[in-house]
């Protein structure tokens, strides 16, 4: 069986409402904001609406940057992204003047040395940029022992930092994990790297899928007859993409691109790639295509026009 560690990851940028922006604004400049409910309620991290009754907030608030623990969990391996390096301990924390608790990392030598009521207090990071992790982590607070803490001041939002108000961010999403992809999968994968593609026809409806999952989606049987389609087909249903991206060489992607369904000559599944070699506004249903082969050979890297007349609606109608 093939293994391969795989990343899912994209970028997402977003912009932010007047509460969030004047709160990230804030961690910039070391200072916490939060907002008060219609009950009087101060809400840290703050949101826009009250999740009780759905009114608009903007009622802001500063709170202290020391606080007491919740509810904590240790992790003893930290992984990539995450606030500490070295093990640490995950905490929700209530930060004096509020009613809710905000999650961050408490750096402190071992499971040990925390507990639910540990009084803690916000390390700043050197260098700060209007994002979550302007708090470094939480450390604990020996001088507060046993205090409850300032009550929540009102604040306006604004800052004279020159650098103006925090307008929006980039939140990476990342997906790291091991794929595993099977017998009939594994099969097909080894088959790319001779430039053959490979489907398994079920002995039921005689369907070919491309690629193969070892059973038939529509009849629920095993399915364990190899096939070879392609390499040509035809572009069944496609897209037009603006989001940036890379090509499994790591080299970018100009955008916009195509990506589209394609129906392999001989399967009775269509497979999802990118089209290349043609402008995009030239892409078309019915688009005869064939492989160009990444650098390495592995796999098909996108498709491009092969030359050949447009197909004909009725022989991919079905498999739109």
């Amino acid at each position: 069986m093939l293994r391969a560690p795989l990343v899912v990851e994209f970028p997402f940028t977003r912009s932010l409402g007047p509460v969030q922006s004047a709160f990230l604004t804030g961690l910039r400049e070391r200072t916490v904001l939060g907002v008060r409910t219609t009950d009087g309620k101060v809400l840290v991290p703050p949101v826009e609406y009250d999740p009780a009754t759905a009114d608009e907030l903007r009622d802001l608030v500063e709170v202290a940057p020391t606080g007491t623990v919740t509810t904590w969990a240790w992790n003893p391996g930290p992984r990539r992204g995450q606030p500490l390096t070295k093990p640490f301990a995950w905490v929700l924390v209530r930060l004096d003047g509020a009613d809710t608790a905000l999650l961050h990392a408490l750096d402190v030598p071992g499971p040990d040395a925390v507990r639910t009521g540990t009084r803690v207090r916000i390390r700043w990071a050197a260098t700060r940029t209007g994002a979550i992790t302007d708090i470094a982590c939480f450390e604990r607070d020996q001088s507060s022992s046993g205090v409850t803490g300032r009550h929540a001041q009102p604040h306006s939002g604004r800052f004279a930092a020159q650098e103006g108000p925090v307008t929006g961010i980039v939140a990476q999403a990342r997906l790291d994990y091991t794929y595993s992809p099977g017998r009939a999968q594994s099969q097909y994968i080894r088959a790319l790297a001779g430039h053959r593609t490979v489907g398994e026809r079920c002995p039921d409806c005689r369907k070919v899928y491309v690629p193969p999952r070892g059973a038939c989606p529509t009849c629920g049987v095993a399915t364990t007859e190899q096939v070879e389609v392609g390499p040509r087909g035809t572009v069944t249903t496609f897209c037009i993409v603006n989001i940036k991206a890379r090509n499994a060489g790591n080299a970018a992607i100009d955008v916009p691109y195509v990506y589209a369904h394609i129906a392999l000559d001989g399967a009775d599944l269509a497979l999802h790639a990118r089209i290349a070699g043609i402008p995009y506004d030239q892409v078309r249903m019915g688009l005869r295509v064939e492989p160009v082969w990444s650098d390495d050979a592995r796999f098909p890297d996108h498709y491009r026009p092969t030359g050949e007349p447009d197909a004909d609606y009725d022989t991919y109608k079905e498999l739109l």
